[in-house]
């Protein structure tokens, strides 16, 4: 897997995961709701940490800056 995310959209992901993790703790998203946004949240996070989007890749979409 070759890195096809920058930095600035990796903290964007994970902000957002940890987000949806805050607002399922507090009870403000539930049911459906929470778990879809809640695998999402995990996707995200997985990505970030890997670096690597499989979407970015079938678009043909970089925002790593090293090549």
């Amino acid at each position: 897997m070759k890195k096809n995310m920058g930095n600035t959209d990796r903290i964007v992901r994970l902000v957002i995961a940890a987000l949806v993790g805050v607002l399922y703790l507090t009870k403000v998203i539930s049911g459906t709701t929470a778990i879809v946004l809640g695998i999402i949240a995990i996707v995200f996070a997985l990505t970030s940490f890997l670096s690597f989007c499989p979407l970015y890749t079938i678009l043909g979409i970089n925002t790593c800056k090293k090549q």
